[in-house]
C-alpha cells in the first residue's frame, strides 16, 4: 500500500469514529496524475446524490490536476466530483450516520491497493477548540516521553 495523498487536517479538526474504504472512478490521466503524487484532499468531503432513484456517494473538492505529460483535455476540471464505489449496504449505513446530528464524512487518504486507487474516509464528529488543545497537549507529552526514553535517562 502506497499513500498518494493525505488529509493531515482531518484528524486535527475531526474526531474519527469509523473508517471506510471506497474505490474511485477516475479517467486514465487522473490515475497517472494521482500516482505521480499530484492529488490533494485538502478541503474535500463526501456527499450523496440521487440518480436513477438510487443514492450514490461522491467526493467533492478533491484536487486532481491533469497529467502533465498527457495531451490537454478540453473542459477538464481538476476539482470535479468523483464517484465513489461502495456497496448498497454501506451506502444505506452511511446515509443513516450522516443524518445523525454533528456527524460528517471526511476523506483521510488516497492510496493504492495492488493497481487500484482507493479512498479511505471516515464518519467523524467535529472537534471543539478545547478538544484540539487537549489532543495537542497529549501529543506533546508523548513526544517528550519518547525523547526521554531514547536518550536513556528514563
Amino acid at each position: 500500500m502506497t499513500v498518494l495523498a493525505l488529509n493531515k487536517r482531518a484528524r486535527y479538526d475531526y474526531e474519527v469514529l469509523e473508517t471506510f474504504t471506497a474505490g474511485l472512478v477516475l479517467s486514465g490521466q487522473e490515475v497517472k496524475s494521482v500516482k505521480a503524487g499530484q492529488g490533494s484532499l485538502k478541503g474535500s468531503y463526501v456527499v450523496f446524490k440521487v440518480s436513477h432513484n438510487r443514492p450514490e456517494a461522491y467526493l467533492l473538492n478533491a484536487h486532481i490536476p491533469a497529467y502533465r505529460y498527457a495531451s490537454k483535455k478540453e473542459g477538464y476540471e481538476p476539482d470535479s466530483p468523483r464517484k465513489l464505489l461502495l456497496r448498497k449496504r454501506e451506502i444505506s449505513y452511511l446515509l443513516g450516520k450522516r443524518e445523525e446530528k454533528g456527524l460528517t464524512l471526511v476523506p483521510l487518504k488516497l492510496y493504492t491497493e495492488r493497481s487500484l486507487i482507493k479512498l479511505e474516509f471516515a464518519v467523524a464528529r467535529g472537534k471543539k477548540r478545547y478538544d484540539k488543545r487537549e489532543s495537542e497537549k497529549r501529543r506533546d507529552i508523548n513526544r517528550r516521553l519518547k525523547t526521554v526514553r531514547q536518550s536513556g535517562r528514563f
